[in-house]
Formats: structure tokens, sequence, C-alpha cells
């Protein structure tokens, strides 16, 4: 049967199904919504150029001095002179000339591969980090060229909170008309002489003579490799202080040379061989007036990041601090100087905090004693909280609270007699090995005597002892009964856990004030690139109750005139302080070979209306002691430096707040149980054996006020236990003071004999 014609076929439709007529309506919906979306796009993108250039029209202009120049950051003192620029003197510039073709290789293959065919943006590279971002779990992958980044140096700020649209469109900006300026090799030069290079180093060409002794053209290729990799995180990629982490970003540099074929296989492999060590110099200092305040800058460069995120070394920073210069030389002439204080060697360390009592501003610091030229930016002693501080931390730890939240008064009585930490049977002792039997608060304290500084630690709690203590600025991860006489903690967490000078310094400034906690600072006021500025002071929180301040302020003033600090004694200077000495567990005085008394470190912390300062001397191998020929070494340095920054300000007694009672010579919360009943008392007029300072003071100065003489009683002869005369009121003669346990993280070991 022959095929149909396409006639039948037609036809047979006509009779069958009809076919589906086309819907031109549909066809204009499509059409109408590509139009519609092509819109949109176009204009996203006219938007986006308009925005774009909203963005750039407020760029900085480019500026030749600015792509010289270092971006280092400038500190000035408390009255406003420069005592440190952080690498700007520090800096040795290369020629275009003399930069060696391998540092060129090395920096484009691991920064910007194709920094040789953008034009100061790399739209390719931009779109490879977005797809490797979003494909990788690792780290993120940034698409700034080389241009982009000697741009960022030049112009602003490094922080990764700053780098808003607005920014990030006018850093692009910038590169492109930078590219227009200046050819690739000048912009390759800018960039190597200004990036930083740790250790307070600017430049590749200042990093190769400081750290190899030679020229960039003579290092080797592992060397140049090295510091090609350094600027994208230089302190991280030190070599001397993190030489597996600079290894192995060397060796990441010394890769993308051999895959962008700049370095042959066998190059690679003698390289990557290579020591990160091999030809590394000792670091050495151009400025021996920086050793000064070493430590102070340190501090001042963490404060800076913690509290702004800003670099110091990249953000070209005008720092204001704190830093009371003159004080700042005096205590460095009275620590590594024999005019001031006789110390034993060359060996003993001192680390000691100036703080502003009313503001927490740090006036002074430092953490080291005859530390080596070539040290930078060092260990600071004064920050860190891995040794012991003793019974300085009585005052805050036990008396402190006791007073906050039980009320309790200066004259309240209390057993020194035989006792163990609750829940053990450790025997807690006291420095001379005896009990005094009932005394009163002030003269457990100003005597230093352990067993009631347990005593009431358990009586008020360990949980309330604990919020006091954060209160002050200070932690503990899991606080123990040994921590009523101890600051030893096995948990630091850096910083966080434990007591350092800083924190002592700051807490005692509370008593000083009358119950306000100010965190110390060391940053004043900080002007940025853009000329803003930001200044910073402690807000003040309250930590204890002004009558906590002045009766922990009053016993204290009893430890320098008559109890364990009179060695610290000022004359005519209202002051308070308390003494603290460290111990050696019996396993440690079995392997140490000694006669009489010995003690691991000595402190002292004591403070005025105007100052508080607290100050820790040891040897940095604990088992060096402190013999007793050198345990008033603390109170020694205290003595010296107080009296210096104590010269031209006011010297004040404290007044005697309203909520309280003096009666006789014990202080009394008013309206607190233990005030004995009016009848028992009779209002005196004239001052009462308040001892205000040193026993060499002037009978003949002012002392006191009126709010103190008039709250000022004095007991009738029955109605006041005379308290037992304190059998230790000179100074002991043992050099343990008092003995803690050796760590408060384990159960409390016995106290040895001194």
């Amino acid at each position: 049967m022959a095929n149909p014609s396409r006639s039948q076929k037609n036809k047979r439709t006509t009779k069958g199904k009809k076919p589906t007529p086309r819907n031109p309506q549909k066809r204009h919906i499509g059409l109408k919504i590509l139009i519609a979306i092509f819109g949109l796009l176009c204009a996203a993108l006219l938007s986006g150029i308009g925005l774009f250039f909203f963005y750039v029209k407020d760029a900085p202009a480019l500026s030749e001095k600015k792509l010289d120049a270092t971006v280092s950051s400038k500190l000035y003192d408390s009255d406003g002179n420069i005592f440190e620029d952080l690498g700007a003197e520090k800096r040795e510039k290369v020629s275009a000339t003399k930069i060696p073709q391998e540092l060129d290789d090395a920096i484009v293959s691991v920064e910007d591969r194709r920094f040789f065919k953008h034009n100061g943006v790399d739209p390719v590279r931009i779109m490879g980090s977005l797809v490797h971002n979003v494909t990788n779990d690792g780290g993120l992958q940034g698409g700034s060229t080389l241009t982009q980044q000697l741009v960022k140096l030049s112009f602003f700020s490094t922080k990764t909170s700053d780098q808003t649209l607005r920014r990030k469109a006018q850093e692009a900006w910038l590169a492109i008309q930078l590219e227009k300026k200046n050819s690739k090799q000048e912009i390759l030069t800018y960039y190597i002489n200004k990036v930083y290079m740790a250790n307070g180093l600017y430049g590749m060409e200042t990093a190769a003579e400081a750290y190899f002794g030679k020229e960039l053209q003579y290092l080797s290729i592992s060397q140049t490799a090295l510091l090609a990799g350094m600027p994208q995180a230089p302190n991280s990629y030190d070599p001397y202080q993190h030489p597996e982490a600079a290894k192995e970003r060397r060796d990441t540099v010394l890769y993308t040379m051999l895959n962008n074929k700049k370095i042959s296989q066998t190059d690679y492999d003698k390289a990557t061989k290579e020591p990160i060590d091999e030809g590394l110099l000792p670091l050495e200092t151009d400025n021996q007036e920086r050793k000064v305040a070493d430590n102070y800058v340190k501090e001042v460069i963490a404060q800076v990041e913690e509290k702004t995120g800003k670099n110091v070394y990249t953000d070209g920073l005008e720092i204001y601090t704190n830093l009371d210069t003159d004080a700042q030389n005096q205590l460095y002439s009275i620590v590594n100087g024999d005019e001031y204080v006789q110390y034993p060697d060359e060996s003993l360390q001192i680390a000691a905090t100036l703080v502003d009592s009313k503001t927490g501003k740090v006036s002074a610091q430092i953490g080291g004693r005859n530390i080596a030229d070539d040290v930078y930016l060092g260990m600071n002693r004064a920050v860190t909280t891995n040794r012991d501080f003793g019974s300085t931390v009585k005052p805050i730890t036990d008396y402190g609270p006791a007073f906050e939240y039980l009320q309790k008064s200066t004259g309240d009585r209390i057993s020194d007699s035989p006792y163990t930490y609750e829940g053990t049977k450790t025997a807690v002792k006291n420095w001379d090995n005896s009990y005094q039997g009932s005394i009163t608060l002030r003269q457990a304290l100003y005597d230093s005597r352990n067993v009631p500084a347990v005593k009431l630690f358990n009586e008020v709690g360990a949980e309330d002892v604990g919020k006091f203590l954060k209160k002050l600025g200070i932690q503990y991860k899991d606080i123990q009964q040994a921590n009523a006489i101890s600051s030893n903690t096995e948990t630091q967490d850096g910083t966080k856990y434990g007591i350092s000078t800083e924190k002592m310094a700051a807490a005692y400034a509370a008593f000083a004030n009358g119950g306000t906690y100010n965190e110390p600072l060391y940053i004043n006021k900080i002007k940025y690139q853009d000329g803003s500025e930001q200044t910073f002071s402690a807000e003040g929180e309250k930590a204890m109750e002004p009558y906590t301040a002045y009766m922990v302020t009053d016993i204290l003033k009893d430890v320098i005139s008559k109890g364990t600090g009179t060695k610290a004694q000022i004359t005519n200077l209202f002051q308070a302080g308390k003494t603290g000495t460290s111990n050696y567990t019996d396993d440690e005085l079995a392997k140490i070979a000694h006669y009489g008394s010995i003690s691991p470190e000595v402190m002292f912390t004591g403070f005025t209306p105007n100052y508080s300062l607290s100050i820790w001397a040891g040897y940095d191998d604990r088992m060096t002691p402190i013999t007793s020929q050198s345990e008033g070494i603390a109170q020694d340095v205290y003595r010296e430096f107080m009296s210096y920054v104590s010269e031209n300000v006011s010297n004040e007694d404290w007044e005697m707040p309203d909520d309280v009672l003096r009666i006789g010579n014990e202080l009394y919360v008013k309206g607190a149980s233990s005030v004995p009943s009016q009848s028992s008392y009779s209002v005196q007029s004239s001052y009462y054996n308040n001892t205000s300072f040193s026993q060499t003071t002037d009978s003949t100065s002012s002392i006191g006020s009126a709010a103190s003489e008039s709250a000022t009683v004095v007991p009738s002869e029955s109605s006041v236990e005379t308290p037992p005369v304190s059998s230790a009121d000179p100074v002991p003669s043992s050099s343990a003071e008092e003995q803690p346990p050796a760590s408060s993280a384990e159960e409390p070991e016995a106290t040895p004999d001194p």
C-alpha cells in the first residue's frame, strides 16, 4: 500500500485530533521576562558602577611620600614626648638595580603570580579566590594583588574589620591609578622597602642585613625565600621565635617558585634541606634607651591590638601612652644598678608595676633585670601569672571578703591555733611554726598569720571569695583553700588566671581609692592616619564598699609601722602595704643545700592615695632560692621607688567613710552586729591612736580629718578586751613570713619549717 500523500495526511488530521495551536501570548511573556532580567542586570551594573564611583570620590590621593614611608607607629609618654618609633629608624632601603631577580621571582610566585599581566586589579585572581573560599573548608584565600597590598599598607588600616566595601573600592581604584603612574619594577621596589619584617624591622634589605649580615643580592635562595614569605604574617614567621612556622612558610615559597618554573628541582631540593637558622645571626639592638621601657612598649602594643584590632607595625598610629618617663627611668636605675638596693647577684629578677590609684593608668613597669642587649620586646615578668604571690593575697582573698560580706570588725577575735584544711588532715602552719591563740583580725593580718587567713576564707566561702576577687580583676579557674595564702594555680590560660604585679597593683588600688576597680591602662589616646582620634579611660566599677577598703587599708598601715613590712617605711608618707613570701615543699627543700630559711620568691605590694606599687623578686630557676640575707629585697625596691614617685605629689591621709566607726583602735561597720552597745563606749573628740604612717612620722604633722575625728570613740575600761601584745611586732627574723602550700590545685601540703 502506497504511503499517503501530504494532502491525505492533512485530510486525516482534519478528521482526527486537532493540532495544538501556538500561543503567541506565552511567547511574549517569556520575552518580557528575559528583557526584565536583562534590565535588572543592567540596573545592578549601573548601580554598582555608580556606587563604585561614589565610594572612590573620597579616596586619598596617591602620594609618593606615603608609598615610600614606613607605616610604623609612634609612641608618646604622658607629657606628649615621643619615646619610641617602632621601626622607622631601622630601615635600609634598596634600589631597584640591587634587587636580585630571585627575590622578585619569590615574591611574585607566592603573592601574585599574575603580577606582570594585570593592571592593578586581577579579576581572574578574584574569581579564583571566590571559588576556593566557597569550595574549601581551610583558610580563606585573598584576592588582592601586590599592588593592592602596597596601597593598603600605604594608605589604609590593615585591620580586617576595616576592610569595608567602600575601602575595597578605594583600594582597587588607587591600585589601578598606581599601575598607570608607576612601572611594575617600581611598585615591587616600594613593596620590598616597605613591608614589616618582625623584630621592629621594615624592608627586606633591613631584614637581610639584621638577620644574615649581608645585602639582599648576596643571600642564598633559601634565605631569599624566607624573607619573601614573611610579610604575610611577620611575627608568626619570625625565624627566631617560630622557626618551625618560618621553615614551613619558606618551603611554601620555594614550592611556588618551582611550580612557577623560577627554580629547578635541584635548587628546590637543596634549598628545602637547608636549616632555617643557616646563617642566622643573633639580633642586635641599636638603641640602648629602648631597654628602659621595653616591657612597657610590649604591653602598649598588646593593649592597642586588644582594644582596637590595629596593627602598630602596619597602621601608622600615633599612640599616646600613660608612661611617666621620669618614673620609668628611675625604676630602671633602681632595678639595674646598685646605688639604691644591694642585690645578692646578677641573676635575681625583679618585676614591678606602678599604677595610678585613682585612674588605673600604668605609670611605669619593668619585667626583668640585667636583660641582654639583643632582647627586643622580651619576656615581661610583670604580667606573667606563673609565680606565687604568697601572703600579699590575704587582704584581697580573706580579709576583704570577710569585711565585705560578713561585716566583721578589725577587733573581732579569731583563734590562731592548730588547724587543718577542711576535708584533709593537712595542717596549716604559720611562718614561725607557732600559734598566738586568741588575737584580733587586725593583728592576724599585720603579723601575717596563716591559720586565721584560711579560717576566714572558709567562713566566707570559696564562691563569695571568687566573686570578690573577680571584681578586682583576678580569677582562678578552680579556687582552692590554699589560695587563702597563695596564688598558685595549675592553670594560667595565658595570663587569665593567677596573679601578676600588674593585677596586684590594680587590685590594691581599689583599697587606695575607696573601693573602685580600674582596669590597668597603658594607652590614653590614639590618632589614626585618617585624622580621627580615640581616647581611652578606665570605666571604674565598684569592687567593694567604702568601709571594706578603709578597714583593710587601716590594718595594712600597721603592716608597715609594726608588722612584717617595716623595711618599707618611708618617713612622713601616708601608706599601707602587705608582704608576701612563697615556700618550697619538703621534697624541694631536700634537694637544695641551704642554711637557715629560704624561699622561691618574695614580694611586696603597697599604696598611697596616689599610687599603687607591686614588686616581685625571685629567680627564673625556681630552685635557686632567696636566702634570709635577701628576704627584704622587694620591700627595698618598693621603698626606693615609692619614695621617688611620692616626692612631688600631695601627701594626705585617707578619710574615714561615714559607714565606719572607730572604737579604741578598732574599726566597725556601722549597724553591724559586731558593734558594741552604745553604753559600752563614749565619744572622744580627739584623734585616737590612728597610726597614719610609719613610726618615723613627725608628730606635728597634720593627720586625719574632721570625719575621722567625729566618728572616733574610746571604750570604757571594761567594755573591750585588751588583745595580747604581738610577739612579732618587729620584722620577723625568718625569711618565710608565711608558708602556703606549693600548689592550689592539689591537696595542700604541710608547711615546711623555715
